[in-house]
């Protein structure tokens, strides 16, 4: 068995508020341990990433950026840059009423990112560095939500919900991503973990997934894999749930492939 991890960040390895991964640690190592790849699957920016993917020590390992959008590999010279253009131009062209409800990274500084996300400006600054998405708060109604999707859609732009902000994109997700990197690794059995509705894909994909109890996010409906078990939540928050659900998972893989 080839197993590769697959999980978001922001609410899932990472605490909703400090965005601290240390209650992680003990299934980190275990994951080292035996030798299983962990895939970063976010929607920060590989500028983001690239520090995290360091200081978790991950190795080659790619990961996956920008809600499945484009794909991180250390050492690599980072691609993209026409969607992110795109996106903008797209923007643009919304009715001004519209546009005035959605504050996008694009739109502000580093200091007022860091306001909306709590992050310090020198990490906010990481987080405008956009090649494929575009985050942001929507401030209208639902009704004009609505709107602005269909006005974006003529251009071939999506919009939709992860842990914190709206994210504009292409389309591409965590799933695709996820299918294009386990190819790449070899993988054949796969574990995701996540927490907001952009997770949904890769959490339906893989084998077994995981769903992240996050207090502070937009919350996930009941998923079919949860009636026969694939799919499972944890009771804990963040990191802690995120441990205790890996190492939990590990060990039933172990039992089954002692009783195969």
């Amino acid at each position: 068995m080839a197993l590769i991890v697959f999980s978001d960040l922001d609410g899932t390895l990472l605490d909703h508020g400090s965005y601290a991964w240390a209650p992680a640690a003990p299934a980190l190592d275990a994951l080292r341990a035996r030798g299983v790849p962990l895939v970063l699957a976010t929607s920060k920016t590989s500028a983001e990433v690239a520090s995290l993917h360091a200081e978790l020590k991950l190795g080659d390992t790619p990961a996956i950026v920008e809600n499945g959008a484009g794909l991180y590999r250390p050492g690599a010279q980072a691609q993209g840059g026409d969607d992110y253009a795109r996106i903008r131009q797209a923007l643009a062209n919304v009715t001004p009423d519209l546009r005035a409800s959605f504050e996008g990274f694009g739109d502000v500084d580093a200091a007022r990112i860091a306001e909306m996300t709590g992050l310090s400006e020198d990490a906010a600054a990481l987080a405008q560095k956009r090649l494929f998405s575009e985050p942001g708060r929507w401030t209208g109604t639902a009704a004009d939500l609505s709107d602005f999707k269909e006005m974006l859609a003529v251009s071939g732009i999506e919009a939709r919900y992860g842990g914190r902000f709206l994210t504009l994109s292409l389309g591409r997700t965590k799933a695709d991503a996820m299918a294009e990197v386990k190819a790449d690794l070899g993988g054949t059995t796969t574990i995701a973990l996540g927490d907001a509705p952009n997770d949904i894909e890769m959490l339906e994909a893989a084998d077994r997934a995981v769903i992240v109890r996050n207090d502070h996010g937009t919350g996930l409906p009941h998923l079919a894999g949860e009636d026969t078990g694939r799919i499972r939540r944890t009771k804990a928050p963040g990191p802690t749930g995120w441990a205790e659900a890996v190492l939990a998972l590990l060990d039933e893989l172990d039992k089954d492939a002692s009783h195969g």
